[in-house]
């Protein structure tokens, strides 16, 4: 097995408004693209154990025509926060870089 960061081209992290967050995972090629579709670690059930969201309020779209994955959830925090550690997401997607892909 592979961990994500050696299966997809890039990755990255950031808001989409204030209250959801979204993550790309880009590949380069057809097969890469389709070993991510397939595999049982890029659910909502695992997403949402990583992030502490509810898998009912993660949203997955497969662009096929750009060998992408958008994963959207709600961000918590919003943005602007008092407490707040990153106002953009931008080092949000660290957390899934290690996930195992089949």
């Amino acid at each position: 097995m592979a961990q994500l960061k050696e299966v997809a081209k890039s990755i990255r992290s950031k808001n989409a408004g204030p209250f959801w967050m979204t993550i790309d995972v880009f590949s380069d090629k057809k097969s890469s693209y389709e070993r991510l579709k397939k595999s049982n670690n890029l659910t909502k059930e695992v997403i949402g154990k990583l992030y502490g969201i509810e898998p009912k309020e993660i949203k997955i779209f497969y662009v096929d025509s750009l060998y992408s994955i958008k994963i959207s959830f709600p961000k918590v925090p919003p943005q602007g926060y008092k407490y707040e550690k990153d106002m953009h997401s931008g080092q949000q997607f660290v957390r899934m870089l290690s996930l195992e892909i089949e």
